[in-house]
């Protein structure tokens, strides 16, 4: 919260309303680096969600704070780890006509890994995501689809549905 105070003082002039981001990447960061604590090799994963909120603060420039949850198994004795992402986003838009936009995003941040041993561990990670190719398409009145092709925490192919409140 208080990155989106900051946010909002800094840029209190050009901020428009925001736009609450929902969305789901496969293959994160997490899992392709070993996040784990050294649990062993990765046995299953299934991505993860991701949910933010942006704020416009300059005609092509969007920033603001996201979360973002994944969990796996490893195969060192089938022990389940779970992460827990936050970073400040920023979104550039280079292209756009009436319904397409196309823009880049990155992201840091921090993750906090938790196994779920029986003395339940946590370890903290440096987190990120680079996006340079995404793509929006508005479906109608500040709904639009997207989709982001990169590498980090939030995935390898990240998509989903933004809402301009």
């Amino acid at each position: 919260m208080s990155i989106v105070a900051a946010v909002a003082v800094a840029f209190g002039a050009s901020a428009q309303s925001p736009e609450i981001q929902l969305g789901y990447g496969g293959y994160t960061q997490m899992d392709a680096t070993g996040m784990h604590d050294g649990l062993g090799k990765v046995k299953t994963a299934w991505g993860a969600l991701n949910v933010g909120v942006n704020f416009k603060v300059a005609p092509r420039f969007w920033v603001g704070p996201s979360y973002t949850f994944s969990s796996t198994s490893t195969k060192h004795g089938d022990i389940n780890v779970y992460y827990h992402v936050i970073m400040l986003n920023a979104r550039y838009e280079y292209w756009r006509n009436s319904i397409v936009t196309m823009y880049g995003h990155a992201a840091i941040g921090a993750d906090i890994t938790h196994s779920g041993l029986e003395d339940a561990r946590n370890k903290g990670y440096f987190a990120f995501q680079i996006s340079p190719i995404g793509v929006q398409a508005g479906i109608g009145s500040g709904v639009s689809l997207f989709g982001e092709l990169g590498f980090g925490a939030q995935g390898l192919l990240n998509v989903g549905v933004r809402i301009g409140l």
